[in-house]
């Protein structure tokens, strides 16, 4: 066991890229989680990141990941809650990055802080695409199964992130250029769709035009 374990360099890149991801899926879940995993004594996170081992944010996080739990859980209704999250997860996952390379320059940081909100951003969108293809489903099962599979991704990856940063990082490239290609499927689809709509919309309304020219014309042969 890495008691007590610390990070740098690519272990601490490995980190923020692991953890961003997972506080995208579910960041109350990746707080508690890092939280529970310090006052074990199972890692030593930078110094950035030592509030999130204060009881006080264990116990706050815990509550609204139990919130979270039923919330995400409730067809439709999870669309709203995710909606209105993507301006909470973003923020947090750019903190913890933030914090997490407090021992860097501040330019470092910064940069640091951009790429865990962007990772966190790309892991939601992934999310939210996978709920809105899920939730017109009339049976609910699939909707929790896939909630629930969320959660225990992220407390995986939260989790591998502190024994195996770097595994956990090629993980979440993994998922990065599944979401990728996904979305660019979802641009596409939606793309064919408009183009079809507006097509059929321009026919409809050439027709129009044709069939009142014709009717003028018999009007005026008349």
């Amino acid at each position: 066991m890495l008691t007590g374990m610390k990070f740098g360099g690519s272990e601490l890149i490995g980190l923020i890229v692991a953890v961003s991801f997972a506080a995208g899926l579910n960041v109350y879940t990746t707080v508690a989680t890092l939280g529970l995993l310090v006052q074990a004594g199972l890692i030593d996170l930078p110094s950035g990141l030592h509030l999130l081992a204060s009881w006080w944010v264990i116990a706050a996080s815990g509550t609204l990941f139990v919130v979270e739990f039923f919330a995400d859980k409730i067809p439709a209704f999870d669309l709203f809650w995710n909606a209105l999250h993507t301006f909470v997860r973003v923020p947090v996952a750019a903190l913890i990055a933030y914090g997490a390379t407090s021992q860097l320059s501040p330019e470092k940081q910064l940069l640091a802080a951009l790429a865990g909100g962007a990772i966190a951003l790309a892991a939601h969108g992934g999310k939210t695409a996978a709920r809105v293809a899920v939730t017109p489903s009339p049976e609910p099962v699939s909707n929790i199964a896939l909630s629930a599979g969320e959660d225990t991704l992220a407390v995986f990856l939260t989790w591998l992130a502190t024994r195996h940063p770097i595994a956990a990082a090629l993980i979440v490239a993994a998922f990065l250029a599944a979401i990728v290609v996904v979305m660019r499927w979802v641009v596409r689809a939606m793309t064919r769709a408009l183009k079809n709509l507006f097509g059929v919309a321009e026919n409809g309304m050439e027709n129009e035009t044709s069939l009142a020219s014709a009717n003028r014309r018999d009007v005026n042969a008349a």
